[in-house]
């Protein structure tokens, strides 16, 4: 029995270190989700285009008197919603993004949409353990054995995967018992 608890409270530290690694967009930014002018009817495009989405992510959809509907893949480019997958029209809407894969997202007002306000996400897999990139060799002196020097973005990596790894221990080892 106290070994279950144990073994309940490591896999839920394993999942609680992922879930935090998850992010939340807010659609639009400071100009939030309406429809666009004639000069910017590419703007959910190109707000899109310089972010990376990932399983776990969230969208929100920040709005005035309109609405946001998830919708397939030919009802965003043909503006014609025939399922209405999720709808909202009090202001706020929250999207999660739960699986890799093309999301679409379009106003709940036709003609909103055919002017540019709809949004198309791929979302990627889980985030990666590390977002920087490699660092070159470089033949900087070593450390004195006496100095001392931390860095959280590295332990973080560090206890993902040693959580991680401790997860699929347990998983084993209850399996076995």
């Amino acid at each position: 029995m106290g070994s279950t608890f144990f073994y309940t409270i490591l896999c839920f530290i394993a999942l609680t270190i992922v879930a935090a690694s998850a992010e939340e967009f807010k659609v639009g930014d400071a100009v939030g989700w309406r429809q666009p002018s004639q000069n910017e009817t590419d703007l959910y495009n190109h707000w899109a285009s310089n972010k990376k989405f990932h399983i776990g992510d969230s969208l929100r959809f920040e709005y005035r008197n309109d609405s946001v509907i998830k919708v397939a893949k030919w009802e965003f480019y043909h503006c014609n919603r025939t399922h209405l997958a999720s709808a909202g029209k009090d202001g706020t809407r929250t999207m999660n993004l739960n699986r890799a894969g093309t999301f679409y997202f379009v106003s709940g007002d036709p003609e909103h949409c055919k002017n540019g306000q709809r949004l198309a996400v791929e979302v990627l897999p889980l985030h990666p353990i590390s977002e920087s990139p490699p660092q070159p060799f470089s033949q900087a002196p070593a450390p004195s054995p006496l100095s001392f020097s931390a860095s959280v973005s590295s332990a973080v990596p560090l206890a993902f995967i040693s959580a991680l790894l401790i997860s699929v221990i347990v998983v084993a080892i209850a399996g076995l018992a």
